[in-house]
This record gives C-alpha cells, structure tokens and sequence, in this order.
C-alpha cells in the first residue's frame, strides 16, 4: 500500500553524508575549548557584582553552554536569590526575575509595581526602553496562574513593542521580532543559540571567550550528532526493510530531533537514540491504526501487544507480523542497552507501550462507533494518545542513576507539567490539523471538531478558546518548576525541554512533523552546518 503521506525530506541523506573537514582538528577544538572552559569558571568566581553575574549566567545560557556550567549557574542564581535587589532600571528587575523563575527559584511579580503610575497603569516612560521593554515582557511569560499583574504586562509590552519594531536597529530588532513570534521562555535553546551568537558579537561588551567557547562547543557536539544520525539512519533502512510498511511515515531524522531537544549533551547520547527510536516506533503503531488497520485487525494486534511474546505472533495479522516481530526485537534491544549501563528496568517501558496501544485502540473504536465524545473526555484521551505521558516515562527510565531519586515514581504519576506538555502538543497539534488536514482516517472528530460541536460556535471562536487553553497549560508548565521537591527540578526541566520543542513543530498551524520540509532548514543548521570559528 502507497503511504499517503509525502516522502522523507532527507532519505539517505544521514547515511552517505559524509561532512567536510573543519579548519581545526577535533583534537584542538577539544583543547581549546577545556583552556576556554576555565577562563569562563574564573570569569564565575571573579564576578561578584549581582548584576554581572544576572549577565553572565543569561549570556552563558542563551549561547547554548549553560550546560557546560551547571554547578557555576546553580550557585550563581542561589546566592542572587537570597541577595536584597533594589533597582529601578526595568531591565535589570526584569532579567532577575526571569531567570530566578526560569531555574525554579521563586520571584514576586510585585517588582514590577513600581514601574506603575498612580493611576495604576504602566508608565509610559518605560516605552523609551526598548531593550528593558524586551525583556520585561520576556519576563512576563514565565507566568503561572493567578497572575494578573503579568497578564496586563504582556498586553502592554507587546502593543509598544509593535509599535517601535519598525525604528529599531541590529540586534534588538531581530530579538524583537523573534520573541513576538516566540517568546524567550518558550523557545527551543538551542535554535535560540544559533540565532543569538553573531547578534552577541554585536552587543556592547561581548566577551569573545564566551563567543568562542559557543561555536566551538557547538560544533564538537555536531560532530556526535552526525554519528547518530547515520547510526539511527542506518537502524531505520534495516527495519524499515523488514517490516514493509510503505504507508507509514518515513520520519525517523525528526524523531531523533525530538530526542535531541530533550537530551542534546554529549553524556546522554544513549538517552537521546533511545528516545528517538521509541518516538520512531510509536509513530509506526500511529500510522498503522490511522492509516492501514481495520479495528478487527487493530483490536488483533492489540491483544498480542498486551500478551508481549514471540507466541502472540499468531493473533497478528499476516501484514503486521513483521512489526510485531521487530517490535519485540528493538524492546529487547533497549533492555541489554539499559542494562549493560545500569539504568532502571524495561519492564516501565513495556508497560507504559502497552497502554498506549490501548489509548490507540480507544480512538479506533470512537472511530468505529461514530462517536463524537465531548470535549473534555476527547481532550484527555487525545493527551494520552500523543505518547507525551509514554515517553516522559521514557525519559526517566533511560537517565537511570543520573535522574533523581523517586524520578521515575514521580512520572509514572503523570504529574500536571507531563500532562500539561500532553495538552500543549495536541491542542497544538489539532489546531494545525484544522487548517490542513492529514490525508487518512484519523482525522476525525479532533478537539477543534469536538468544541465546535459541543459548544456551536465557528471556528475563529473555538480557535481563540484553544489558544487560551494552551496558554493555561503554559501557565501549569512554569508553576511546576516551584512544586516539586527541589532535587526534582532536572527532570522536571526534561520535562519543560519535551514542551519547549512543540512550537517547533506544531507552531504557526503547521505540523511540521507530518509535513516536515518545515523542518528542513532547522535540521540543516542544527547538524549539517557548522558555526564558522
């Protein structure tokens, strides 16, 4: 059976692409950038002025080697938390807040209640700084709920910042214009940091070691990416041959920038191929019951899922047999993977499929019956079946020691960031639907549908509607970082980093993981193209 969906953007691309050497061997980046590592640990340590350690921790971060400085960072923002702050400059209050909040540290909105005139209402006056007006209205979006005072400043923010777009000059007005389109807080870092670095070049003051460090550590971390990417390459070409599901979306590159996006270092190499291979194999079992499988047959492979052994193979039809078959090969796989590293158990990762094949045969039979649920019931299924709760699972199981003590109890809970990253993806994800619908069964009846049905209204209200329910849900993804126990907050920043590639995706109304020429130039400049040094 043809696939109706549109061929793979890049094919064999992975597999042959063989990149031109750099002017400088890996053996001296990698020295040059350890040297440059310990100049920035000394530019930490010497930095003692608040406002130059806010400066420093946000540079390092948007240049993309926040990682590099976790501790530094961490130790940073812990002893600016704790320090009196008193300024009137809109700018500096704003950044403070921001990444205080951004790194799970609390922060009172009332800062902001002295750039307020007696009447109540921002000053105008703050409208005559447009880089303290960017980054408070950046600031603003690290709000949770029941935050009005925020609410207000992004509305009025955004209006001023409309309105001076027009006379700003380079640098400000790219970052103007981009964090209209995305604000700071939602975008996917390390896309952030490609845009960033030549626009930091241009800033009063730039520090080159920090520049440097950027691009080479960039690059260094391209070249172990361009090595999965074949190897993932090469493990789809093989599986892909075997299981002869020409229907299914080829879209195993995108899948592994998914995994990138949750796990980019270097040390989570294993975490990252695993994730992207998992993602791969839920989008299979996607296809299959959207694209191909009748509900008998479904309901059929279903129950040899749920049965998970080679036995089983026997309730399967002809067609799928080879699925269920490597399916079973690639879980084994992932086992002796997880094991030789000692990380936890497969048997979460089983199980946590398995219901998520249910929530697949679950949409079959409302499919089947004709049944269009209401609203919330649709919601909630439709947020299981994204696979989000099933791979933030995932996560944790593949970080193993290097996760958190209780870190895998706690996602099994579905707590309210896992499921808040759930509702983002697929409200996101039907809303692009809407306006350009996938060419298969599954089409119907999707939250968009099911709203306008319940409630008879048109379109452009149930859109409005869903997009505040998005932002809700954004709202619940920043509050997470403050409720949970302090030792949580990586994994709930895993968590946040799965949310934060959404836009990428499903941003503008697009879906871009269906239609994936969207992402053709961001997967180029993320691995093909290195940073010129």
């Amino acid at each position: 059976m043809a696939s109706v969906f549109e061929p793979s953007v890049w094919s064999d691309f992975f597999r042959k692409y063989e990149p031109q050497p750099l002017n400088s061997s890996q053996e001296w980046m990698k020295t040059r950038t350890d040297k440059l590592k310990k100049d920035v640990l000394l530019l930490f340590r010497t930095c003692t002025n608040n406002l130059d350690r806010m400066t420093l921790v946000d540079v390092v971060q948007r240049l993309g080697i926040e990682h590099l400085f976790e501790e530094q960072t961490a130790t940073a923002l812990t002893d600016i938390h704790r320090s009196e702050f008193n300024s009137s400059n809109l700018h500096d209050v704003s950044l403070r807040f921001r990444l205080l909040r951004e790194h799970g540290l609390w922060a009172s909105p009332d800062v902001f209640k002295t750039f307020k005139g007696e009447d109540g209402t921002f000053n105008h006056d703050i409208t005559k700084d447009p880089k303290g007006l960017l980054c408070f209205y950046n600031a603003a979006y690290v709000l949770t709920h029941g935050e009005p005072l925020l609410e207000e400043a992004i509305s009025f923010t955004k209006y001023h910042l409309e309105s001076l777009a027009p006379s700003l000059v380079s640098p400000l007005a790219e970052q103007v214009k981009r964090a209209l389109h995305v604000p700071l807080p939602r975008t996917y870092r390390r896309l952030e940091a490609l845009q960033y670095m030549p626009e930091y070049e241009k800033e009063v003051g730039y520090n080159p070691t920090l520049l440097e460090l950027a691009k080479l550590e960039f690059n260094l971390l391209q070249s172990v990416h361009l090595k999965q990417l074949k190897a993932i390459s090469e493990w789809y070409n093989d599986l892909s041959a075997y299981v002869e599901l020409s229907f299914a979306r080829d879209r195993v590159v995108e899948c592994y920038l998914w995994g990138y996006s949750v796990f980019y270092e270097e040390e989570y190499s294993l975490e990252r191929m695993i994730f992207a291979k998992c993602t791969f194999v839920h989008t299979l079992l996607d296809d299959i019951n959207d694209v191909r499988a009748t509900l008998v047959e479904y309901r059929k492979l279903d129950a040899a899922i749920q049965r998970w052994n080679v036995s089983a193979v026997s309730l399967v039809p002809d067609y799928l047999k080879k699925f269920y078959n490597k399916l079973l090969m690639c879980f084994r796989e992932f086992k002796d993977e997880l094991t030789l590293n000692g990380r936890y158990p497969i048997d979460h990762i089983k199980k946590t499929f398995q219901q998520q094949s249910k929530f697949y045969l679950q949409e079959a039979e409302w499919l089947h019956q004709n049944h269009k649920p209401n609203f919330k019931d649709k919601l909630h299924l439709a947020a299981m079946s994204t696979g989000v709760t099933t791979l933030c699972v995932y996560t944790m199981v593949c970080m193993g020691d290097g996760a958190p003590k209780g870190a895998l109890e706690w996602a099994l809970g579905y707590p309210d960031v896992i499921m808040a990253c759930a509702k983002i993806g697929r409200l996101m994800n039907d809303l692009a639907g809407s306006s350009k619908h996938r060419n298969n069964r599954g089409d119907v009846a999707n939250c968009v549908d099911c709203y306008i049905s319940e409630h008879k209204v048109t379109d452009k209200v149930a859109f409005a509607v869903i997009n505040s329910m998005i932002e809700d849900e954004w709202k619940t993804t920043n509050q997470a970082r403050f409720e949970h126990r302090r030792e949580l907050f990586p994994v709930v920043q895993r968590v946040i980093n799965f949310s934060l590639s959404l836009p990428v995706y499903y941003g503008d109304r697009k879906d871009a993981f269906t239609f994936s020429m969207h992402l053709d130039g961001i997967i180029k400049s993320l691995f093909v193209r290195p940073i010129p040094v």
